[in-house]
């Protein structure tokens, strides 16, 4: 018998899964993470905290199931795409307007480098192709040129910049190297052979502002990448003190979450055109394909980010649960459904669920937000409009203030999420991407209302994993293939995936949402000429 450990480090907390070679889940823990907002739009975090929130999952998962840690064979890691900025022998170097010396991560969602980002726009550089076009400020380059710039002390104090999820692995090993579908996806790197090379862009990174990392040779972001899953070494002894673990644990090379959550699913889906959504506070739509396609406002393509020889698209949202939350929060029956739904023990999205499918003699529940539209941008447009300045719109609204109009406003939320998901299928589908099913993965994965709407809006099958920590499952992936107990990781994925429920598209509901697609476009259009009056 042996076991393997996932490790999963979202912007919320870190979790630890523990996993028999078959994918069943024995045990998981969580625990918090805490995030400072010294600016607005700044958001950082603390290695030193979640290094530490790491080991107590551990710990906890371990003693919670009894097992014993000399059977436990690999760990691997899946993290959001936050940057990490480590001095010599991993010292913390403050990413702080403020200097706060222990945080030393920037996340992914913090947007101080969204002016940085428009000027890499206008450098108009090939590398921007495989971006979908732009400089999103949430990526790597934007927020290292701006730290250059903004804080040269810390610049010239960093020893090595991590994505979190290389970070993890280092912490965990001692190795420098770098995984493919971090540099790949999130910091320019080139995987492919063929015209320009394989590799860094210097070219790219001249014009953007970073001429030193050319120099130095990338001694700083990586010289040396490989494979999601590869063996990097065994655990050293301080991390294999700090994790309870035993010294041979293999320690594999990451993911970010949403790669790792699609590791996770894509094998519970039959045969067809797959997307994997990963939907939480935020959403991304991965697609796997033998042929590379650029399409505007996706990510990619990015080869070998997941599995090797295929190539990635990636397609997100900025807000997805995070876009619910919002609607919630702004309403003024908000803290009222808070209350009461703690008070049920029971999330607000599962109350409103109720409420809505409660309603009767009000007809289906999907067509009673037939008079509100959403346009859910309440943080910019990634795909695939790639706009970061666009904002949100709700339109419909009257003087109700109740429960019931609450509920309404949420249903037009979900389903304008749906909407931005058959947009950006759409999209591929013209680069020739097909999808015909769906297979979810994150929180939203339990939304009924949410997985429904996505099948009735798309026309997709979508698949809900019987697995129901896919993220996890895709971090413990990772291990078993870097502990030897399957010779590919697209073996692993096979042996450890298990089946799922499947929703299909109620026909009889696909004219109502064409029509609410269609004005939710006409919305997205009348939102940009609305930016374009004012900013003119």
């Amino acid at each position: 018998m042996t076991y393997f450990i996932g490790v999963d480090v979202s912007t919320a907390s870190a979790r630890a899964g523990l996993f028999d070679i078959n994918g069943n889940m024995l045990g998981a823990c969580a625990h918090e993470i805490r995030t400072w907002h010294p600016q607005p739009g700044f958001a950082q975090q603390s290695t030193a905290d979640i290094w530490s929130a790491t080991c107590h999952c551990v710990h906890d998962v371990i003693r919670r199931t009894g097992t014993d840690v000399r059977l436990v064979s690999g760990i691997g890691f899946a993290a959001t795409s936050s940057l990490v900025v480590a001095g010599p022998k991993g010292v913390p170097v403050s990413v702080s307007p403020d200097a706060a010396p222990e945080q030393d991560v920037i996340l992914r969602s913090d947007h101080r480098a969204a002016d940085v980002a428009k000027q890499i726009d206008a450098t108009g550089h090939e590398r921007l192709s495989v971006t979908g076009g732009i400089a999103s400020p949430e990526m790597q380059i934007p927020k290292l040129v701006w730290l250059k710039e903004n804080l040269p002390f810390t610049w010239n104090d960093a020893a090595h910049f991590f994505d979190l999820s290389d970070w993890l692995a280092w912490k965990a090993s001692g190795s420098f190297k770098r995984s493919l579908c971090t540099v790949v996806c999130r910091w320019s790197y080139r995987s492919e052979q063929g015209e320009g090379g394989q590799g860094w862009d210097s070219s790219f990174f001249r014009q953007v502002g970073l001429g030193d990392l050319v120099t130095e040779t990338y001694r700083r972001i990586g010289q040396e990448m490989v494979a999601p899953g590869e063996p990097i070494g065994g655990l050293t002894e301080d991390a294999a003190q700090d994790l309870g673990l035993a010294r041979k644990t293999r320690v594999a090379m990451g993911l970010t979450d949403a790669h790792a959550g699609a590791l996770g699913t894509f094998g519970s889906a039959g045969e067809g055109a797959t997307m994997a959504l990963i939907a939480g506070t935020s959403a991304c739509h991965i697609t796997l394909s033998g042929a590379p396609a650029y399409v505007h406002g996706v990510g990619g393509p990015y080869l070998g980010a997941v599995l090797p020889g295929l190539w990635v698209n990636e397609a997100a949202q900025s807000m997805a649960g995070a876009a619910l939350d919002t609607i919630i929060n702004r309403h003024a029956a908000g803290f009222e459904l808070r209350f009461i739904a703690s008070q049920a023990k029971v999330t607000p999205h599962d109350y409103l669920e109720t409420v809505l499918l409660g309603r009767a003699g009000q007809g289906p529940y999907d067509q009673q937000a037939r008079h509100r539209h959403i346009v859910p941008d309440f943080k910019a447009s990634r795909s695939p409009l790639a706009d970061p300045m666009r904002f949100g719109m709700a339109v419909g609204q009257g003087t109700a203030t109740d429960m019931e109009d609450l509920a309404i406003e949420y249903l037009a939320g979900v389903q304008s999420l749906a909407y931005g998901t058959r947009q950006i299928i759409e999209q591929l589908e013209g680069e020739s991407i097909p999808t015909t099913q769906i297979v979810m993965s994150g929180k939203m994965a339990r939304n009924r209302i949410y997985c429904q709407s996505l099948a009735d809006v798309t026309g997709c099958k979508v698949v809900i994993p019987q697995q129901p920590e896919p993220v996890l499952l895709g971090a413990a992936m990772l291990a078993a293939r870097a502990s030897g107990a399957f010779s590919t990781t697209l073996k692993t994925m096979q042996g450890m995936s298990q089946g799922g429920q499947a929703l299909v598209p109620q026909s009889e509901a696909r004219p109502f949402h064409d029509k609410k697609y269609n004005i939710f476009k006409s919305l997205q259009d009348h939102c940009g000429s609305i930016q374009k009056i004012m900013n003119g």
